[in-house]
């Protein structure tokens, strides 16, 4: 795992396409335990180089119920984004993923990670990669039907301060679904001790 962790944080496969020096943001141990698969670093993050080190992260750990200490422990939670560099930004936010990074590393992360339990897909394009070949449903049909593909998989919206309109439209998202994601977390964290 050391070894494919260093390959991914040297790794300048795309950098003719970005708009900084590569700086591919990635946590894992080969005992995490649940595997947050997101969008891609925003420039907060490229900077600090800590994943999920703005806003959205604080949503994200909000939902699940957990804080930093545990949120950052390697050993319960493995942060990759579906691209590890920031992509850069366009007209209404920032561009998607680098298309490259999936399948160049994610197939070889989760065969290193042999504890993980479950694994939450955070927005549309982890979604479209993971689930396309198992349904064709949009991402608020797929989040109000995740039940359906659990155990493996929990999708998520993504939890940028940008969804809180989503967020005020899907209220069973909040008062049904958060609950449960909260459970499973906790139940799978307890384990864990």
């Amino acid at each position: 795992m050391q070894k494919l962790l260093l390959d991914i944080r040297n790794c300048t496969h795309c950098d003719k396409f970005l708009p900084n020096v590569p700086n591919p943001v990635i946590r894992a141990s080969t005992k995490s335990k649940i595997v947050v698969i997101g969008q891609a670093p925003g420039r907060k993050v490229h900077q600090s180089g800590i994943p999920w080190d703005d806003a959205s992260g604080a949503n994200l750990r909000a939902w699940m119920g957990v804080d930093n200490q545990t949120f950052y422990n390697e050993d319960l939670f493995a942060l990759m984004p579906m691209g590890f560099c920031y992509p850069g930004t366009g007209k209404s936010g920032d561009f998607p993923p680098r298309k490259e990074c999936a399948p160049l590393w994610h197939k070889r992360l989760l065969q290193a990670m042999p504890e993980a339990k479950l694994i939450l897909l955070i927005g549309q394009y982890a979604q479209g990669y993971y689930l396309k070949n198992l349904d064709h449903k949009n991402l608020t049909q797929r989040v109000k039907d995740f039940h359906e593909y659990l155990p493996d998989y929990f999708p998520l919206p993504h939890p940028s301060p940008r969804n809180n309109l989503w967020q005020k439209n899907n209220p069973w998202f909040k008062s049904d679904l958060l609950p449960i994601l909260k459970a499973e977390v906790q139940q799978i964290l307890e384990q864990s001790n």
